[in-house]
């Protein structure tokens, strides 16, 4: 088979590999599209500590079952499907409670890092435990289809976050999960959106997609971006905040910008470590809430997308062949102006 090989930081090739073998708990799934996260793009270059090579990346992807292994009973050849990105067990403590992202045997597609490697999607095949398939219906595309993962991350975080109705939200970040969070959001009943970038193409789309307001802090001298967020909030602060990112400069943004008594959940992470502003958090008695993966969104994620309630097409760049993967990464990589979400289509148009 085809897959999109990372054989060194920033070298990735399209190489002849064997199709994985299924196992009797297994399902073959030949992908029709996967997507190219954030976290790919990190790993690229080995930032992350997550994308040792050699590895297949791609954990954000659907397509349809190839094969099924002799134990698997709910699923069959033919059927139009997507998947968790996270392979959990589903017998520990964390499992049988719920928390699935939370997994003490947790391995992620697409990820190679000192503790496990797992191959992904970037391929025309890749093998998946049978308990982590969802099926789509027939009018949701494959390439909609590949963005429940993501968009099951935003509803993950915003279920994670007390929301009250008519609550004011601040997001700080608007690449991808940004704007699904801002969508999540308006579904959750927050009645006033301001979303964060330094992107005004992402601005510009974050408006469309539900902000009320938006804030470049490019556009300000140090320090406004702050005077910026209590002048639009009347000096009290947002409600809560989502730091989208995982830098120091948006997480003190994320804190600072939060009432007193507010909640601040942190869904980005591509800083291993970032300064926090401790008495700010203590003495204005905030909430810092982390929020990883999706733990049973699938569901809703999928009939939300099926009706159309949310946009992600407006998300979606490019689409294009898996031989294209390494020009495709290489101009997310150096931030090309415009670009948000590609999707790789390994076996050919779906």
């Amino acid at each position: 088979m085809k897959a999109l090989l990372l054989r060194d930081y920033r070298k990735l090739e399209v190489v002849d590999a064997p199709v994985p073998e299924v196992g009797p708990d297994d399902v073959l799934v030949a992908v029709k599209a996967a997507a190219i996260c954030g976290s790919d793009v990190h790993g690229y270059d080995g930032s992350t500590g997550r994308r040792i090579p050699p590895v297949i990346m791609g954990h954000e992807a659907a397509g349809v079952v190839a094969e099924v292994g002799r134990n698997v009973t709910g699923f069959r050849p033919g059927e139009r499907i997507t998947f968790d990105s996270t392979v959990y067990c589903g017998a520990c403590g964390f499992c049988r409670a719920g928390h699935v992202n939370l997994c003490d045997n947790r391995r992620v597609l697409g990820v190679s890092c000192p503790d496990y490697r797992r191959d992904g999607a970037f391929a025309e095949y890749v093998v998946v435990p049978s308990h982590i398939l969802y099926r789509i219906p027939d009018e949701l595309s494959f390439d909609h289809a590949a963005m429940i993962e993501p968009l099951s991350i935003a509803f993950h975080a915003v279920r994670r976050t007390p929301v009250a109705l008519g609550d004011t939200a601040l997001v700080v970040g608007s690449g991808v999960i940004g704007l699904l969070l801002i969508q999540a959001l308006r579904l959750a009943g927050c009645g006033r959106v301001i979303a964060v970038d330094v992107d005004e193409t992402r601005l510009a789309l974050a408006r469309r997609l539900g902000a009320d307001e938006t804030l470049n802090p490019r556009d300000s001298a140090p320090g406004d971006p702050l005077e910026a967020v209590m002048r639009r909030t009347g000096g009290r602060g947002a409600d809560s905040s989502f730091e989208a990112v995982g830098k120091g400069e948006t997480l003190a943004l994320a804190v600072a910008g939060v009432r007193k008594g507010g909640r601040v959940t942190l869904v980005g992470n591509i800083s291993p470590r970032v300064e926090l502003a401790l008495q700010a958090v203590v003495t204005r008695e905030l909430t810092l809430l982390g929020s990883c993966a999706s733990a049973g969104e699938y569901p809703a994620c999928i009939r939300m997308l099926a009706d159309k309630r949310v946009d992600v097409a407006s998300l979606i760049s490019a689409a294009a062949p898996l031989e294209q993967g390494p020009a495709w990464f290489e101009r997310l990589y150096v931030g090309e102006p415009g670009l948000i979400k590609v999707i790789l289509r390994p076996q050919g148009e779906p």
